[in-house]
């Protein structure tokens, strides 16, 4: 007993330590965004546009950059009533080119980024059968390689501040549960997720020397209103009022808004990792403690999911797969999601 006693004691002394100094650690980095430059890629809509609103309601300048130049148009003019400094421009970031480009003209119009958040992503729902190599490399190069080319088009930025500075600079990459455990019919965008969760954790460990801070960003499912412009191959129609309806339940997915202010707050307080929402937590503890008995379950769920068929590798877009059932009462929140974060044409 009594050597049971002292490892208690040890451990319940570890862990009160390590609270104390996270909690000195989180003052010590808060950041207050008041006239900060926040560069936001995929800021146009969804997730991304919700993070630019709580953004600039803290007073931050707000660059955004999507490829559609209507939703920028858009979301630039909500933006721009909070009475910010609001930059938006079109930028694709699968072109390296285009990337380095944007971060200087971000540079000249609003000054040095002080926050780069990557949330531009695609996401292509299809069973493994209609998977190919495009999937993949699409994938890869807008939710791997486009954060990639934007951390070091921003770097140069960061690191010409002196490095007593209270903070350089910061980097929020927003990856996915899908980056942490592979999720059937969702294998490209899982390998893209898994790569820059790899990427961003990596990264905050070799640029915390720096006092650069790294945030990794793992949510659930989120209610922004994307399943619409999500990508789906095979069976579409039933890929996408599966992933709709998936995306509409309460207490399985998580408010957009609520998500946004969770991520702004991991930011400013230079948090290394956050997963949001309780089925995202459940999902990566226990990939943690029972990896088998998580890879039989998602086996079971993958049997239950569309079988491969319909219009086989070719591509639809989620507003081209609508059904009666998708577009029923069951996925009203995400309806009103699309609606309220720009996601419509």
């Amino acid at each position: 007993m009594g050597i049971l006693t002292k490892t208690i004691g040890w451990t319940l002394a570890g862990v009160g330590a390590w609270v104390a100094t996270k909690a000195v650690l989180a003052q010590q980095r808060k950041m207050d965004f008041l006239d900060k430059t926040v560069l936001v890629t995929g800021g146009s809509r969804g997730l991304g546009l919700e993070i630019c609103r709580v953004l600039a309601q803290e007073g931050a300048n707000i660059a955004l950059c999507a490829r559609d130049a209507d939703e920028l148009d858009r979301a630039q003019s909500e933006l721009a009533q909070y009475n910010v400094d609001v930059y938006a421009d079109v930028c694709d970031v699968t072109d390296k080119g285009q990337i380095e480009r944007f971060a200087d003209n971000v540079r000249q119009r609003l000054g040095p980024v002080d926050v780069l958040i990557n949330v531009a992503g695609v996401i292509i729902v299809t069973p493994y059968e209609h998977a190919t190599e495009a999937d993949f490399r699409h994938a890869m190069d807008t939710n791997f390689w486009g954060a990639f080319h934007f951390v070091n088009a921003v770097l140069p930025q960061f690191m010409a501040r002196s490095k007593n500075s209270h903070t350089r600079g910061r980097i929020v990459n927003i990856t996915s549960i899908g980056g942490k455990i592979a999720v059937p019919h969702l294998s490209p965008y899982s390998t893209s997720k898994f790569a820059l969760v790899g990427y961003s954790e990596g990264l905050r460990a070799e640029l915390l020397k720096d006092n650069i801070q790294v945030t990794t960003i793992a949510p659930g499912l989120i209610r922004t209103g994307s399943p619409r412009n999500a990508i789906f191959k095979g069976q579409n129609e039933k890929e996408y009022t599966v992933f709709k309806i998936s995306d509409s339940l309460p207490f399985f997915t998580i408010d957009s808004t609520d998500c946004a202010r969770q991520i702004v707050d991991a930011c400013r307080y230079g948090e290394a990792v956050r997963t949001i929402s309780l089925p995202a937590k459940i999902g990566a503890a226990l990939e943690g403690i029972a990896p088998n008995l998580l890879a039989e379950t998602m086996a079971l769920i993958n049997r239950q999911l569309p079988a491969p068929g319909g219009i086989g590798e070719e591509r639809a877009f989620g507003f081209e797969s609508e059904t009666t059932l998708s577009e029923s009462f069951v996925t009203q929140l995400t309806q009103d999601a699309a609606v309220r974060n720009n996601e419509l044409e």
